[in-house]
């Protein structure tokens, strides 16, 4: 089994949602875990910031976008 690491932030860990989006694309994770600690914080609040989880799904499909 392949041992598989999702790089957390300077101070958030990733939530469960935004780790499935990293898990079901190999160069979005691999792009993640190329940005720096702060960067990863950063895009982390982001994404769980907002109340709406229709607008946290956009989110997240707005960072991987951006990531890619």
């Amino acid at each position: 089994m392949e041992n598989i690491t999702i790089e957390k932030g300077v101070v958030h860990t990733v939530p469960k949602d935004l780790k499935e989006a990293l898990l079901s694309n190999k160069g979005l994770l691999e792009k993640w875990n190329k940005l720096t600690p702060l960067a990863r914080n950063e895009w982390i609040c982001w994404t769980t910031i907002v109340k709406q989880p229709e607008t946290r799904k956009d989110h997240i499909e707005r960072l991987s976008v951006e990531i890619a």
